[in-house]
């Protein structure tokens, strides 16, 4: 197959790709960090109703996500797919419909109405998320590139979720309302313009997988009823034909490890400093503004690491700083240190005076400390699976011969959200029946002393458990450079009509990362076999 010559993806391609992470973070930091407690503290909807609006739609979309995965994939002999491309006709879609996001911050409206509206939000989401997510796959196969990719999309994911927890800071100090619904209406008004941008930026700086020779002369295929039909039977046989492969399945821990731990710590985090620090949306807003940072220089030393180490080492790193935060509130929560609420008090809504004109050691250390500790860690775990993501098409395509970008991202994105929706049911349900009630108008209900105590349980025991054990399933995960320069090596040899390895590593080495036996590999056969273990393979890690 004749394959065409590789564009070569500039600064501008980078950040233009990467600018969508503006909608992909920008978003899910508005939604974790800041629903849970608008629903709460602003709507008087109870912690139960709060986490099945959040949750349900992450339900729908077990169907929804690898459903537009697998038809994106399957547009490219089409016309449409050839004439706008398979992956941004579903971009141009989003552009008009993603300022509806700002319908689901609108106050004093019925539970039914906000599961519509979020639901509705989260499908034109997951319509941008799921093509976007491949692009960089298509663009390049070099692996220093593809990190470059990642790195460029988490640190707009980071600049993103800092404007979403310092929005409100500006919102209520430019527009007044302390403690008002209207700040939330006027953020998510503001991002649902922005995310509407980006797409538009998207779409102009990014390029789809060029047609080979041999594929510029297939004519398009028309409309085949038929085949549709089959489409839910083919998707879903294709969604778990990616759980055969070794390293997505270890990269699966990684993520649901990393991301979830955040969802619970997200959920609980603002109410935590609301009850336990005794804050306001003001603090809570500049805590996380400080937390969104410290992410953000956590990032920029995770490209480093993980392009000469891999990610292994740079996810234990992370996991050692979060846990250190999660115990340094957990002492908090104990000691309940003398002076730290009149510390606050005096700072004047204003946290970040506590290191300047109003110095306040105990504030200084119990807020600072342990939110820098979170964040620096928090954006690490944020890079690790999407630094790692878009290496995984090539390990696919060394066992079934096949570029399938889109299935993965459909596939990642489902986990993801059934994930996402089952930890925040649990946590929302855990707090109710621990006793947690909500308020109204804005106002902090005085809580329970048995109601605080579930939620620091949550806040600390939640993430610290998932996150272990996903390093645990991981620990042997093997995808780095020299890994992959090697798996790419041999795919080529294998599309070239190759039937053994150049060398006994480089054999060794790819079968560790599909978890096939090489001469099952290229399509060759239907069932995976005993591959070999980790074990066997020099560790090059």
């Amino acid at each position: 197959m004749a394959t065409p010559d590789a564009r070569k993806p500039s600064w501008i391609n980078y950040w233009g790709w990467g600018s969508g992470d503006m909608l992909g973070a920008g978003a899910q930091a508005v939604i974790t960090g800041w629903l849970a407690y608008f629903f709460i503290t602003f709507c008087g909807l109870s912690p139960v109703e709060t986490g099945l609006i959040l949750g349900l739609p992450r339900l729908l979309e077990a169907i929804t996500c690898p459903l537009i995965g697998y038809i994106s994939d399957n547009l490219r002999h089409t016309w449409i797919g050839r004439k706008v491309g398979r992956r941004k006709i579903f971009l141009l879609l989003t552009i008009p419909l993603l300022p509806s996001f700002a319908l689901i911050f609108v106050s004093g409206q019925t539970f039914t109405y906000y599961l519509v509206t979020f639901i509705f939000f989260e499908f034109v989401y997951t319509m941008f998320l799921i093509p976007w997510e491949t692009l960089a796959a298509e663009m390049t196969k070099d692996y220093k590139e593809k990190a470059k990719f990642a790195g460029a999309r988490m640190l707009i994911a980071q600049s993103s979720a800092i404007l979403a927890s310092y929005l409100p800071t500006l919102i209520i100090n430019n527009f007044g309302g302390k403690d008002s619904s209207n700040t939330f209406l006027i953020m998510a008004a503001i991002f649902g313009g922005l995310f509407s941008l980006v797409v538009v930026l998207v779409v102009l700086f990014t390029w789809e997988r060029p047609y080979t020779d041999e594929e510029k002369l297939i004519q398009p295929e028309p409309m085949d009823w038929g085949k549709a039909a089959l489409i839910p039977v083919n998707m879903f046989r294709d969604l778990f034909s990616t759980l055969k492969l070794k390293a997505f399945r270890q990269h699966l821990s990684l993520y649901l490890g990393g991301y979830i731990s955040q969802d619970i710590f997200n959920t609980a985090f603002p109410l935590f400093v609301a009850t336990v620090m005794v804050g306001s949306t003001l603090v809570i807003s500049q805590a996380m503004t400080m937390m969104y940072f410290a992410q953000l220089i956590s990032v920029m030393i995770a490209i480093r690491v993980i392009i000469k180490t891999g990610p292994t080492a740079a996810y234990r790193m992370a996991i050692a700083f979060v846990s250190a935060a999660l115990l340094l509130f957990l002492g908090f929560y104990l000691v309940r240190p003398a002076g730290f609420a009149a510390g606050v008090e005096g700072l004047h809504g204003n946290i970040f005076n506590a290191a300047g004109s109003g110095f306040n050691p105990t504030v200084l250390f119990w807020l600072f400390l342990p939110i820098i500790l979170a964040g620096l860690g928090r954006g690490t775990l944020n890079f690790v699976p999407w630094g790692v993501y878009n290496y995984l098409p090539d390990v696919d395509e060394a066992v079934t011969g096949q570029r399938r970008e889109g299935i993965f991202a459909g596939v990642m994105t489902f986990v993801r959200k059934i994930a996402q929706s089952g930890a925040i049911l649990l946590t929302t349900t855990l707090l109710g029946l621990g006793g947690f009630v909500s308020g109204g108008k804005g106002q902090v209900v005085q809580q329970t002393p048995q109601a605080i105590h579930t939620l620091v349980l949550i806040m600390v025991g939640g993430p610290i458990l998932v996150m272990v054990t996903g390093m645990i399933i991981s620990w042997k995960f093997r995808l780095n450079a020299r890994t992959h320069e090697v798996l790419v090596h041999e795919v080529e040899r294998l599309r070239a009509g190759a039937t053994e390895a150049e060398t006994p590593e480089s054999k060794a080495i790819v079968e560790d990362l599909t978890g096939w036996k090489y001469e099952r590999l290229w399509g060759r056969g239907e069932k995976a076999k005993p591959s070999v273990t980790s074990d066997q393979i020099p560790d090059i890690n």
